[in-house]
């Protein structure tokens, strides 16, 4: 159990959360939500104990798993070694065990410290400590090579799931996840939905993934309204509770406040006159029914509208026999297909499958949107009629270029727009009064991907691509991407690990795996069925 008492956080004048009280029970599963900016990884790291609150207290269980966000902490060691870490008692008796055998000779005492570690080891399941390891990092898709390696070896995405493993390991009575799903490909995000939802302690998680929340949560603290409430449900539990209690007390709140209208205005008719009586009486019913001024919502929605100026020709793509390969490494193998017009495909499968490798590989001969440098070992490919192509790269880096304004770098991509335009677009993305003046060279990563949004929206192509577009976006922003998909008229390619959003898109699915691409002309529920009816 988790059990936080009186806790507030504000920073200046902006209040996070005030005089919070709430228990985390074991064996129930919470996602803390919030829009971006709301509190929750500052909420995450005083439940942790790595920040102290400015007001209140917190008690923990002694065993709690973390998942780490530095990725270079543990690089000098050994993958396994860093899982095992997770177990802060089961490390600590195994460094003083490898430090006393590495004596050359041994003192009665360290005999029985020997003893005393050795019960410490037993306890803490130390002798099966690397396969427990081993068996964490597989589900994570970190393979057997890789776990006698150094950390600082691993790419990031691999970091992310050793150090996903780490927070995992040694049955900690209660986990801290603080979004966990990102870097993970759909699979590994379903294998982590399996263990999380066995997990019997107290659980706690932050994601920006719906699925995730509404598949693995029983429960949901939500931040807002310089609080935070709990809900029974997932995610989407929430929403709707939120909502119907919102609404309620807004109605409660109108129909005191025409009483107390009503109320006022008998008072200032008759308070001269002879019914004093009654006028003190209204006056106290005044009192009674002042109505509460509630705390306003600090989430807020942005609007996503892709549009066409006109339609691509009704083959939006054609490409045959394309192959792409690093060094000895085969990553397309000759890869064909068609792409009707209206056609929303989705490119799946574990990462380095390959699936930015065929988006660049289809952009390759664009001018404005091949990567430089990149070559297309062998194929043809034909873009449609008036095909208009919409890019959203995974890597934002040098997309955005420095020494611009955020409504002067937007312009360029249409100067005819007017200025009213550009503020529109950039109102309805939340950049809203002066934060169209804001430098792009200070933008955070949620705002750069807003950004490119609102680029997409002004220029209105027939196509667009989308390479990991959910990475720094908060749930609102998700939504708001997933309705407009569904309601865009042109071709979508997709790549991204987010199962709502490939579920409610796609039509079409390229699943990537082992150097080899399925395409299976269907949603992704119908994909799902005969994969399965396969097997």
């Amino acid at each position: 159990m988790i059990s936080v008492s009186n806790v507030s956080m504000r920073y200046g004048a902006k209040i996070l959360f005030d005089d919070v009280t709430i228990t985390f029970t074991p064996g129930r599963r919470y996602g803390l939500t919030g829009p971006n900016g709301a509190g929750k990884s500052t909420f995450m790291k005083i439940l942790s104990g790595e920040l102290d609150a400015q007001k209140g207290t917190v008690v923990r269980p002694k065993k709690v798993g973390i998942l780490r966000q530095d990725q270079f902490a543990f690089d000098a060691y050994r993958v396994i070694d860093t899982v095992i870490m997770g177990n802060k008692g089961l490390w600590a008796a195994l460094e003083e065990r490898d430090a006393i055998y590495s004596k050359a000779e041994l003192t009665d005492e360290d005999g029985m410290r020997l003893g005393e570690l050795e019960g410490i080891v037993g306890e803490e399941d130390g002798y099966t400590a690397e396969s427990d390891a081993a068996v964490l990092l597989q589900g994570l898709d970190i393979p057997d090579e890789l776990h006698e390696r150094r950390m600082g070896e691993l790419q990031g995405g691999q970091k992310v799931r050793v150090l996903l493993a780490q927070a995992l390991f040694g049955n900690p009575q209660a986990l801290l996840l603080d979004e966990p799903t990102n870097y993970l490909d759909l699979d590994s995000i379903h294998w982590l939905q399996d263990f999380l939802s066995r997990f019997e302690g107290t659980l706690i998680t932050i994601s920006h993934d719906r699925h995730f929340l509404n598949s693995v949560t029983t429960h949901t603290a939500d931040i807002d309204y310089e609080t935070i409430i709990t809900y029974t449900g997932g995610y989407d539990d929430m929403v709707l509770a939120k909502t119907q209690i919102r609404s309620r007390l807004e109605a409660e709140n109108a129909q005191r406040e025409k009483k107390i209208a009503q109320l006022n205005e008998f008072i200032a008719r008759f308070a001269a006159g002879t019914r004093s009586s009654q006028v003190t009486s209204r006056k106290k019913e005044v009192e009674r029914l002042q109505t509460t001024e509630l705390a306003r919502s600090n989430i807020q929605r942005p609007y996503i509208r892709f549009e066409m100026i006109r339609p691509s020709g009704k083959t939006a793509l054609e490409f045959e026999g394309v192959r792409k390969s690093y060094g000895e490494l085969t990553v397309i193998d000759g890869f064909s297909a068609n792409v009707m017009r209206g056609e929303k495909v989705a490119l799946m499968g574990r990462n380095a499958q390959g699936k930015t490798t065929l988006v660049k590989s289809l952009l390759s001969g664009i001018p404005d949107l091949a990567e430089q440098g990149f070559t297309l070992d062998a194929g043809t490919i034909k873009w449609g009629h008036e095909a208009q192509i919409g890019y959203f790269p995974q890597d934002h880096t040098g997309v955005i270029e420095p020494g611009l304004t955020v409504a002067d770098w937007l312009h360029q991509w249409d100067p005819k727009a007017t200025k009213e335009d550009i503020r529109g677009i950039l109102g309805q993305m939340l950049f809203r009064g002066e934060e169209g003046l804001k430098p792009t060279a200070a933008l955070s990563g949620g705002e750069a991907a807003r950004l490119l949004f609102c680029k997409l929206m002004l220029q209105k192509p027939n196509v667009l691509i989308f390479d990991e577009p959910t990475n720094h976006l908060d749930l609102e922003s998700i939504n708001a991407l997933n309705i407009s998909l569904q309601r865009y008229e042109g071709t979508v390619l997709l790549v991204s690990h987010d199962h709502d959003l490939i579920d409610e898109v796609a039509t079409r699915i390229w699943h990537f795996e082992n150097g080899a691409i399925d395409d299976f002309k269907g949603p992704y529920e119908e994909y799902i069925a005969a994969t399965s009816a396969a097997r």
